[in-house]
């Protein structure tokens, strides 16, 4: 067998060997699609020169995953299509999760699809590491790893910051959504917003296929949700090295939240690329505009509430009628590679973003454990940000003696600009109210907000070399690093003038070490250091009243991790056992001032994994236990941050009905732990659990492939407190939600 392959990993060069040993009519090289299809071609080949004999040799050209470069990590074989073995660590490119010392897990286009996500929460809801929470006041979806949050400014789009939507996502144009568990920093530099300490996600946008597609959606949701969508793609060339892709997708109508009743919603995303024998490029660009009206928020929770009230039913909107978002984002980016030679290539990639927003927010104070609340200062709220990153390296093999090494030098940065403008108002009739049972309140109309003024600017440069030691046939590697980060980051106010200026630069090492005494078991473990701006200033209390430096950066803060775990990979099962700890200052406030104030520390056990422990049934999930406190803070040693649940625990199932082909049973079960809504941990979200089911069923419709979906979220209708965020804002879960779709494949 004659081999093409630069840098193989450990697993594939033994597969390859077994295969080398298998007779030429058994050579089938699983999980390789590329491979597939030469093999086809091979097969092909020989039959029109005639029956084989026993002296005939079929000659296989192979290329398999080289990892390093922007070539996505093939689907899991024991994964039903759902996940990747692997997904993008920042700097260091597409790597095989199972050879590195991180935790990572990549979920495909097909689960996506499969879930009906039209928001990158949907898409995630189901990762036992992974709570979906809102963001502070507004729409915007934020994501609790590990016990720490991620905004929606830091998750990253093929490795770079900034550019996607920072409030709502839409997957429809992902072909991957990696979820990176643990400090990312020196793999990805600083986040815009200085978030994701606990662990980062990353889009992978789609690219055209051989096989070329034109699949069409349409869809229906409670209440009365309608959308239809487009994916389409293909490639050209004589060896098919230009590709396109574009994906668009509309949608309009209600919710099943009562007064929930005018969402608009559409995505668009279109992907080129090259891929030729040494150059390979892409652009992407891509629009999103989300308008909602009567949408409900989150509550505040109000000075002298006496103890957290019992959520009210899953359909009520305590948020008045008059709640309103309008959010548009145009974003694109360019990537690309070249091989120098055999073992060293160079890459870079650029990209750009800018997002207009627009807001009127009515948000409840709740006062008492009764649900009584009061409608303070509603705001208005016009916000516009623009974002520009760039990441350049280059990266390569070789070796001294014995020990391969695998060394990248990389450089990147990011300057990011926003810019605000808010007015408050007041309310009518319907100031005192109730969360259990709303009533209408009057709006007082805020005076216009004029056009936005410059309110923050972040610069991080940051350049990074790192090695990776294989020894003893790559069963131990060893890897160092370290990022060299300046960082600067300087705040207004409305008026234009300048209230702080934070200006750092440090060293933040990284080591690793991967050990994997067979093939199917890999131990491994890692520290990592970071370096970030820290959170920004929320605009009001839990009474409404505003922050004195409301928007401010907090400083410039560093984070530390530890982890230490175990990988198991077979045919149809992988899975990981991880325990970490994770340090941070802490922020937080009192009523009348917010600022740092001690450190947050996470220690957890995480279990994870995914099989077909049975032919035609696929499970996935796991559970995290976290033990988190706070440390050295004025008023709160020893007790537990804010939103950071004891365990959270997912289980999927996908059922193969026997005798029915194309029909298959899912569903997903979610188990929450308590977790705080404040720091001194007076109010307690109780546990949850929320229930999904579906089905989903592929057939053939006068020889066009059709695949109907079903989905019912919280089938039970459960009314439960989700999540809690930094600054005591406190959302509901959805409530019972039938979701359909039709794709034609035409």
């Amino acid at each position: 067998m004659q081999e093409d392959i630069r840098q193989p990993s450990k697993r594939a060069r033994a597969a390859w060997r077994r295969i080398s040993g298998w007779s030429a009519g058994c050579a089938l090289m699983v999980g390789s699609p590329l491979a597939l299809a030469q093999q086809s071609d091979a097969s092909a080949s020989a039959a029109d020169q005639g029956p084989a004999t026993a002296m005939d040799t079929v000659v296989v050209t192979a290329k398999g995953f080289v990892a390093g470069g922007d070539q996505p990590v093939p689907v899991h074989d024991g994964s039903n299509g759902q996940i990747a073995t692997g997904g993008r660590l920042g700097v260091l490119g597409e790597q095989d999760a199972f050879d590195v010392p991180f935790n990572i897990v990549s979920y495909t286009a097909k689960r996506v699809e499969d879930k009906q996500a039209h928001t990158l929460g949907a898409a995630l809801r189901g990762d036992p590491g992974v709570q979906i929470g809102s963001g502070y006041g507004n729409n915007s979806q934020t994501f609790h790893i590990r016990g720490f949050e991620l905004t929606g400014d830091d998750v990253s789009y093929g490795g770079l910051y900034g550019l996607l939507p920072r409030q709502l996502v839409n997957p429809i144009g992902a072909e991957r959504v990696e979820v990176f568990k643990g400090a990312s920093a020196f793999l990805n530099g600083v986040s815009p917003s200085g978030s994701g300490v606990g662990g980062s996600v990353n889009i992978e946008p789609k690219r055209a296929e051989d096989t070329p597609l034109f699949r069409t959606t349409v869809g229906y949701n409670t209440d009365d949700y309608r959308y239809a969508a487009i994916d389409a793609g293909r490639r050209f060339g004589d060896d098919k090295e230009w590709g396109v892709r574009l994906n668009a997708m509309h949608g309009t109508g209600d919710t099943p939240i009562n007064g929930d009743d005018d969402n608009r919603n559409k995505a668009y995303t279109l992907g080129l690329d090259y891929r030729g024998s040494r150059l390979r490029s892409s652009i992407d660009v891509g629009y999103e505009r989300d308008t909602l009206k009567g949408n409900r928020g989150g509550i505040y929770l109000g000075q002298g509430l006496d103890a957290m009230p019992t959520a009210p039913s899953a359909r009520t909107n305590y948020t008045p009628d008059w709640n309103y978002s309008r959010l548009e984002s145009t974003y694109g980016m360019w990537r690309g590679e070249y091989d120098f030679s055999d073992n060293w290539t160079g890459y870079a990639g650029f990209g750009f973003s800018k997002a207009h927003e627009f807001s009127r927010a009515g948000v409840p104070s709740v006062v008492n454990s009764n649900g009584d609340a009061t409608f303070g200062m509603p705001m208005d709220t016009h916000h516009d940000e623009k974002h520009f990153t760039y990441q350049t390296g280059v990266r390569g093999h070789f070796d001294t003696g014995a020990v391969a090494h695998a060394v990248n030098l990389g450089f990147s940065g990011a300057v990011s600009r926003s810019y605000n403008a808010y007015t408050f108002g007041s309310v009518g009739s319907g100031a005192n109210n109730n969360i259990h049972a709303p009533s209408d309140v009057a709006l007082n109309h805020p005076a216009p907000t004029g056009d936005p003024s410059l309110a923050s600017r972040t610069r991080a440069n940051g350049i990074s070399l790192s090695d990776t030691a294989s020894l003893f046939d790559d069963q131990l590697k060893l890897t160092a690093g370290v990022r060299y980060q300046q960082l600067t980051v300087r705040n207004w106010d409305l008026s234009g003038t300048p209230t702080s200026d934070f200006n750092d630069n440090g060293y933040t090492p990284m080591y690793g070490v991967v050990y994997q005494p067979t093939e199917h078991l890999s131990l491994y473990a890692n520290y990592i250091q970071s370096l970030q701006a820290g959170p920004q200033v929320p605009l009001k209390n839990g009474s409404g009243v505003p922050y004195p430096n409301a928007g401010q950066t907090l400083g410039i803060v560093r984070s530390k991790q530890y982890e230490t775990g175990i990988k198991l990979d077979y045919e149809k099962v992988g899975g990981a056992l991880s325990a970490f700890r994770i340090e941070q200052p802490n922020a937080s406030g009192n009523g009348t001032s917010y600022g740092l104030d001690g450190k947050k520390t996470v220690k957890g056990l995480e279990l994870s994994g995914f099989g077909e422990p049975v032919d035609g049934w696929h499970i996935m999930g796991g559970v995290t236990y976290m033990n988190a406190d706070l440390k050295g803070t004025n008023d709160h040693d020893g007790n537990d941050p804010i939103g950071v649940p004891k365990y959270y625990a997912t289980l999927s199932n996908s059922w193969e009905v026997p005798g029915v082909n194309g029909l298959a049973l899912t569903s997903d079960v979610i188990r929450s732990g308590s977790q705080f809504a404040d720091d001194g941990n007076r109010y307690r979200l109780r546990p949850w659990t929320r229930l999904d089911a579906g089905l989903r069923y592929q057939a053939s419709l006068s020889g066009t492939p059709v695949t109907l979906r079903a989905n019912v979220d919280n089938l039970t209708n459960n009314g439960y407190w989700d999540a809690a965020n930094q600054s005591g804002y406190v959302t509901m879960g959805t409530p019972r939600t039938l979701r359909l779709s039709a794709s034609f494949d035409l």
